[in-house]
């Protein structure tokens, strides 16, 4: 994780394609290869992937490209700013 944990951010990612749990392991795969990624949670039912990154490393955009690079399609996103410790 970061030093600063301010810095930290949430943000969920809405993605189609997903048709299995193998799914979840390949995104979870293709997101956490990026730096300044530090956790991801991809769930198949929801359709979702939580992921807690520093956005001045590695900008959602970026993120989103990655689960279209992995072979889905990110279709949208809500991000929040994580509580600070």
């Amino acid at each position: 994780m970061s030093q600063d944990v301010g810095r930290d951010h949430l943000v969920i990612i809405r993605i189609d394609g997903m048709h299995c749990h193998k799914c979840e392991r390949t995104l979870q795969k293709a997101l956490l290869g990026l730096e300044g990624v530090y956790e991801v949670e991809v769930d198949f039912p929801s359709k979702q992937a939580s992921v807690l990154h520093d956005r001045s490393i590695v900008p959602v955009k970026q993120l989103m490209q990655a689960v279209n690079d992995a072979g889905y399609t990110a279709t949208g996103f809500t991000q929040r700013q994580t509580a600070s410790r």
